[in-house]
């Protein structure tokens, strides 16, 4: 989980070719940081929700995944793994 502010990751691991959870803080970027490959990023930041949801990060997230394109995600996935 995200502590305060920051990104919730899902990346991939090319050394160990699997599929991984991160957690940045604040806005540090993903690979550069864990040598993940991106493929679905939530921005837990304040500003990315509190004007709809108020406090309630929760229920953000729960949204996220009703919008989420799994179809790039898929791509991005398929991508990196040929990398």
């Amino acid at each position: 989980a995200v502590q305060g502010s920051g990104w919730g990751w899902l990346g991939y691991n090319k050394i160990d070719k699997r599929l991984e959870v991160a957690c940045c803080p604040n806005q540090d970027p993903l690979e550069p940081t864990t040598g993940l490959v991106p493929l679905f990023g939530i921005d837990v930041r304040e500003h990315a929700y509190y004007l709809q949801y108020k406090n309630v990060r929760a229920d953000y997230v729960n949204a996220i995944w009703k919008i989420a394109d799994w179809k790039n995600i898929e791509e991005r996935y398929e991508s990196a793994q040929t990398d």
